[in-house]
């Protein structure tokens, strides 16, 4: 018979599991109500994405007479005022969020890396002048920069994608920048400056690596801000031009006017915006405890 030493000598080694994994186990297990925001981000990811597949009729498709029929099993959500499947308009809706935050949130994380790289690492007269510009942006409402812009410009997708990214991005450079300060003293970065490494050179390989913690949780908190802005936009007016369904535009529209013969018209898109806008807040805050070095060292 094999002796204990034996069999354990003999035993295979257990495989490890991969980062994405390790951190996926970790997400589930420490943060259960983030977790339950990753679930609802990807699933509302995946119904902006395959929007076109996943409705059952057309953003416009009208029907007179199925007019303003509540909720039931051939439609979920019920329909409108013209007979249109307001499941189908929500998801179509979806895929319109998706892309508005997806890409504002992705240029004013652009925006937010570059100025606060460059400030943070940089310093002295060229941090100060920024950082007052930055504070003389953020002294403005949001909303009244939003109205204003879009009232010159014109109501669009384009429009309100540069707007709010340029609004957000520049507005995000100061957490990137108190990153960067942080990470500028260590060693490593003395090492390389030491060595004779260019400016570019040190902030690609060695500074902007080790602030992506924070830059991904700034780019997901800034797509529930995106989507709440967008919708913001919408419900006055302002937002993507009908007869494009956002949610926003669904809430202003006919939610409102035929709120009290349909209920329905009005919950169905506030909480589909509900439930995202917390579910990607919930994320966020997840990630940013788990990628902070700071909060494992506390537990």
């Amino acid at each position: 018979m094999a002796t204990v030493a034996e069999t354990a000598v003999a035993a295979p080694p257990r495989r490890k599991r991969g980062p994405v994994l390790h951190f996926i186990g970790r997400l589930f297990r420490e943060k259960p109500l983030g977790a339950a925001g990753a679930v609802v981000f990807v699933l509302f990811l995946f119904c902006g994405i395959f929007a076109d597949v996943l409705a059952p009729y057309g953003m416009n498709q009208i029907s007179p007479l199925n007019r303003l029929k509540p909720p039931s099993w051939a439609f979920p959500f019920g329909t409108d005022n013209l007979g249109r499947d307001m499941l189908s308009r929500c998801l179509y809706g979806a895929q319109l969020s998706v892309i508005i935050g997806f890409c504002a949130a992705g240029i004013a994380t652009i925006i937010s890396v570059f100025l606060g790289i460059v400030s943070g690492y940089l310093g002295g007269k060229f941090d100060l002048v920024l950082q007052r510009f930055v504070d003389a942006w953020m002294s403005f409402p949001d909303l009244i920069i939003l109205i204003v812009v879009v009232s010159v410009v014109g109501p669009g997708m384009p429009q309100i994608i540069v707007t709010l990214g340029l609004l957000l991005g520049i507005a995000g450079s100061r957490i990137i920048r108190g990153a960067v300060v942080s990470v500028r003293e260590n060693m490593y970065v003395h090492a390389a400056q030491s060595t004779g490494a260019s400016t570019f050179r040190i902030l690609w390989r060695h500074i902007l690596p080790n602030v992506m913690a924070p830059v991904i949780v700034l780019f997901t908190t800034r797509v529930g801000t995106v989507i709440l802005a967008e919708s913001g936009l919408s419900f006055l007016g302002l937002g993507v031009p009908p007869p494009a369904p956002t949610w926003g535009g669904l809430l202003s529209g006919s939610g409102r006017t035929f709120m009290l013969q349909g209920p329905w018209l009005a919950l169905a898109p506030g909480l589909c915006l509900t439930i995202v806008v917390y579910a990607t807040n919930m994320f966020g805050d997840a990630l940013r405890d788990l990628l902070d070095p700071r909060m494992r060292g506390s537990r």
